[in-house]
This record gives structure tokens, sequence and C-alpha cells, in this order.
């Protein structure tokens, strides 16, 4: 199988492009190259923008593809010059989409891929579902061999997945457990969420490569391991060999106590809402698929990797201090009733 990938280094992409590598898979990858050291030998790197779509059309001369797998297209212009660039030169256009897509908040905790496509709290969702929707329209109208898939919350060796956390990722979250600082969880901590490694997802996504089953389908890929964020939040701090100091503040409040990053989307259109993965329709397009890496060994590959690496380990001291206030401002509400 040839296959391009759009991007192909972030935390989903970079386990399918070793996977591919594993297999022996003639894989070429269009990036930037800002994040390409230590790819898989044998991996081919087309260094563009895919947005200077002149130079990639030169950079790709007349070379064909069995399958071409977007990781970074976000909005309907994204796909709409994809559709300029590969149709004609792909049997198969992976488009990764989200999990958060889905209904927010949902009618049903349960989700199908047939759970309709809404979501008023989270603008990166409803620039998802329209891209979709244009690529749906391709496949009716011309034929675009398009397959959406689904991800929900991926993570991988190089990040530790949290619900609250700030605009420099979860490690200032993390050092607050390794100091005893008291750690916010939304919510009561009880609703429900799904944690998958990205070796898993690579697993069920490379089922998907070249299967003329899911022309014109979607399909999410998650594990089938339903943790509570308490459990969550629990696991982490073990992997961590620390005791966790939790704090549970409501996700509305949250939301709009000025924090410095975006939480309505984020947490109320997403992490705030109790879902659960059917994976029924994965597994009957790739028989044998299962997800087995349980989320606290995965979690501790995780803290292992970014303890020894402290070039992950970047601090935000705005958002640290943002969990502060909140905190105080709660305990002193407590106090004044």
């Amino acid at each position: 199988m040839k296959a391009l990938l759009i991007g192909g280094t972030g935390t989903i992409s970079t386990a399918v492009t070793r996977q591919l590598a594993e297999r022996g898979d003639e894989l070429v990858l269009l990036n930037r190259g800002s994040r390409n050291d230590g790819l898989p030998d044998g991996v081919r790197v087309i260094q563009a923008d895919i947005n200077d779509e002149e130079r990639v059309v030169r950079l790709l001369g007349d070379q064909t593809f069995d399958v071409v797998a977007d990781f970074i297209a976000y909005r309907t212009e994204h796909v709409e010059r994809d559709f300029r660039l590969f149709a004609g030169r792909t049997k198969q256009y992976m488009f990764i989409s989200s999990a958060s897509v889905y209904q927010t908040p949902p009618a049903d905790y349960r989700i199908t891929e047939g759970t309709p496509l809404s979501n008023p709290m989270w603008e990166y969702s409803r620039n998802k579902i329209a891209c979709e929707e244009y690529l749906v329209r391709q496949y009716r109208e011309n034929g675009f061999p398009v397959t959406i898939v689904r991800p929900s919350h991926t993570y991988g060796e190089r990040n530790i997945p949290l619900g609250v956390h700030g605009k420099k990722g979860t490690w200032q979250v993390v050092k607050r457990m390794l100091e005893g600082k008291p750690v916010i969880i939304h919510g009561d901590g009880t609703s429900l969420w799904t944690m998958t490694h990205n070796s898993d997802f690579a697993k069920g996504f490379i089922g998907l490569m070249g299967n003329k089953r899911v022309i014109g389908e979607a399909v999410h890929i998650t594990s089938d391991e339903t943790l509570t964020w308490n459990q969550i939040y629990e696991i982490i701090a073990d992997a961590l060999g620390v005791k966790l100091n939790a704090v549970h503040i409501a996700s509305e409040f949250l939301a709009a106590a000025n924090p410095p990053m975006d939480l309505r989307g984020p947490l109320l259109g997403d992490k705030a809402q109790s879902v659960v993965f059917d994976n029924s329709k994965l597994k009957r397009l790739v028989p044998g698929f299962t997800a087995t890496i349980r989320f606290d060994q995965g979690v501790r590959q995780s803290v292992k990797y970014i303890l020894e690496h402290p070039e992950l380990q970047v601090e935000d001291p705005e958002f640290d201090a943002w969990c502060d206030r909140v905190i105080a401002a709660m305990e002193a509400a407590a106090r004044n009733i």
C-alpha cells in the first residue's frame, strides 16, 4: 500500500506512521518538516506547507496513492483544498474528524456513528461537522472516495491526558500533583470518559486504510475502557507515586471564572459530558480489532517518558496562578456561607 499522510508527526499520526513503517508499506509524509526528527527508516518526506498548493502540486508531480490521510484539516477551506489536490489522485481520502462532533449535550450517553452531529458550545467541533458535510457531498456528487474517522481523547508517550489544563499543555497539572498542591477536577468527577492510547488508535485506523467497505462511511475509533474523571486523576497520581489532592469545581463555574484558556468548548462542549462509545461498527469493518492498552498501563509509559525528557516539562505559571485563585475563591465562598 502506498500512503500519503498530511502531517504524520502529531500525537495520533505518529503512531500510524510507526506502524505503517513497521509493516513495510510505502509511506510518504507531507509536512513542513518541523518535527521530523526520529522518523522510522524508509519514510519519505515531501517538505512543504500543504496550503501552498502550487508548490505541493509541483512536488507531487504525477504521483498517485492508495490512501491519502489528512491529520491537520480543521476547516472547510482545508478539505476544499484537499479535494482540489487529491481528486483523481487517490483511491481513498481519510479525514480525521473528532468525536466532539456528536450531539452535545447528548440525548443518550451511548455514542454510535448514528448519533446526531451537533455541538453548539465548541466552534472547533462545528468546523469539523462542516468539513464532514462538504466531503460527504463530494462523495455523493463526484464520487470522491472519502472515509471519515472520529477519534476521541487520544494520548501517547509525549502527553499526559487530563480534563482541565492551560494553553501550554498538561505538565503544570502534573507539577502540582508532584508538589502536593490541590488539583482541579471538573464537576464531581463522576462523569464518564474514554481515553485511547495512540497505538490502539493506529491499529484501528490502519485497518480502515485501503478498506473499500468504508468508502463513504464515518467510523469512530476509541478504547472500550470507560473511566470516571476521578479514576483518571487517581491513576495518574498513582503513576507519579503521589497522593492526589483533588478539588471538585463545577464545570460551568470554571468556564466562567475568566480562565486563561478556552474552557467553554473543550470542557462544556466535550469533557464535561458523559460518553460511552459503541465500537461495534469499527469491529465489523476491522475484524479482530481490540484496544489492548489499559489507561493505567499507557499513562505509566507517558509519565516515565515525560519525566525522562525535561524539554516536555513546559511550565505554565499563568494557569498555575489561575488554579490558585479559583480554589481560594471556592474556599472563601464556603467559609462565608
